[in-house]
């Protein structure tokens, strides 16, 4: 793509060299205030055009062997772009974090709530050893929520 592109400047370019070089050829002299403002309007569009080749896309595109790789181009970007791109990043984090509290606030919640159910209960000691018991809290925690 960025031949393409380089390829229509280039055409762009060699077209006004033409049309300049014909123009100078055909036209009679021209006054001195006339040449020194040409000079002067000519330099300023120099310098636009300067400021326009001078912002570049933050970000180039390289095409190799079926593969497409992003990177920050000639000047490596802005700190705003960097910033912008860092950000989402950021997001998934917080957020990823924010599962993982809500999780545990969760799980810490349905064990309160089976050890209250232990407390409440009148159990013999062996019960608490056995390993289906917490199964069966459960079970009838859900049959009980279910009644309600």
């Amino acid at each position: 793509m960025m031949n393409q592109f380089s390829t229509v400047e280039k055409n762009t370019d060699d077209l006004g060299r033409a049309i300049a070089l014909r123009l100078d050829n055909d036209s009679p002299p021209l006054s001195y205030n006339v040449t020194e403002r040409l000079r002067a309007a000519r330099m300023q569009a120099l310098a636009a055009r300067k400021s326009e080749l001078s912002i570049a896309p933050a970000v180039d595109l390289s095409l190799s062997a079926g593969q497409a790789t992003l990177t920050w181009g000639a000047e490596g970007g802005s700190l705003w772009n960097r910033l912008g791109s860092f950000l989402p990043f950021v997001a998934l984090i917080i957020g990823l974090i924010s599962i993982q509290i809500i999780q545990s606030e969760s799980n810490t919640t349905e064990i309160a709530e089976i050890d209250s159910a232990l407390l409440l209960d009148e159990l013999p000691p062996l019960a608490y050893t056995d390993p289906g018991f917490l199964q069966f809290l459960k079970v009838n925690q859900t049959e009980a929520s279910e009644k309600h």
